[in-house]
C-alpha cells in the first residue's frame, strides 16, 4: 500500500519519498505528507518494502531534487536507498534504530507510550489497519557506523530526546561517521518523532533542510545566532 504522489498547488520544488516504519501503513503519514506538500514539495508515502520503494524512486521526476525520509526501520531503509541510488540528494532519518528493541514492547498501551504523546496520532494508530500492533518488537536491520559512513549525501537526523526505543545518546554517537550530517534532538520527543506533539516544529526543520538541498550553494536564510546575523 502507498500514497501515490501528492502534488503541490504551485510548481514543485522537489520530490520527497516517505518510508514508514515497522508495521505501519502509509496512511499513518498522511498528515505529515500534506504539510510537506503545502510547502511546495511533491510527496509519496510507501511502506518499507524494497520493491515498492524501488518503483516509486524510479517514478520520481529526474529534474527535481529527491529526498528520502524514513522513520524507525524506514530511516535505515532511507539511508540504504541513498547509498544505492545516485538520484537521491538527501536523507532525513527520524527515530533511527541503533539497538535491538525486541524486549521493550510488552503490550498495546506500552507501545502507544513509546510511539507518541500526540492524542491525534494515537487516535490514528488505534484505527483498524493503521499498523500491526506489536510491530515495534520485530527485529530489523540497525544503523551502524560502517553503514552510515557510506552515505555521500547530506543527512538530517531528527530524534526524540525521550525516545525510549532508541537512545538519543547512541544516535548522537553515529554523528561522526556521517560525512555531511545535521542532528537535531526534539525536547521530550518520543519515537514516532514525525508524528509526535512537536510535529509542526519537526516538519518546519525538515522543510528548511529541503530548501538547503534545493539551493546547496546559498547561505542559510534563518540565522539562529543574532551576533552572527549582525556580523554579516
Amino acid at each position: 500500500m502507498e500514497i501515490d504522489w501528492l502534488e503541490p498547488e504551485a510548481t514543485a520544488r522537489g520530490s520527497v519519498i516517505v518510508i514508514g516504519g515497522r508495521g505501519e501503513r502509509a496512511d499513518v503519514y498522511r498528515r505529515f505528507a500534506r504539510r510537506i506538500v503545502f510547502d511546495g514539495y511533491r510527496v509519496a508515502v510507501v511502506e518499507n518494502d524494497s520493491a515498492v520503494i524501488a518503483g516509486i524512486v524510479a517514478d520520481a521526476q529526474s529534474d527535481l531534487p529527491l529526498t528520502v525520509i524514513g522513520s524507525d526501520s524506514g530511516a535505515v531503509a532511507a539511508l540504504t536507498v541513498a547509498i544505492a541510488t545516485p538520484a537521491v540528494t538527501g536523507v532525513v532519518a527520524a527515530g533511527l534504530l541503533v539497538a535491538d528493541t525486541e524486549a521493550l514492547v510488552q503490550d498495546w498501551d506500552g507501545e502507544l507510550e513509546i510511539r507518541s504523546a500526540c492524542p491525534v496520532h494515537r487516535g490514528v494508530l488505534s484505527t483498524v489497519d493503521a499498523l500491526e500492533p506489536g510491530s515495534l518488537g520485530q527485529k530489523v536491520p540497525l544503523a551502524t557506523a560502517e553503514t552510515v559512513a557510506l552515505v555521500d549525501v547530506p543527512v538530517l537526523v531528527v530524534h526524540g530526546q525521550a525516545d525510549a526505543l532508541s537512545s538519543a545518546l547512541d544516535v548522537l554517537a553515529l554523528r561522526s561517521s556521517l560525512r555531511d550530517a545535521r542532528v537535531v534532538l526534539v525536547r521530550d520527543g518520543r519515537h514516532d518523532i514525525l508524528n509526535d506533539v512537536s510535529h509542526r516544529s519537526v516538519a518546519a526543520e525538515i522543510v528548511q533542510f529541503l530548501e538547503r538541498l534545493r539551493l546547496p550553494d546559498t547561505p542559510d536564510i534563518i540565522l539562529r545566532d543574532s551576533a552572527e546575523a549582525l556580523a554579516q
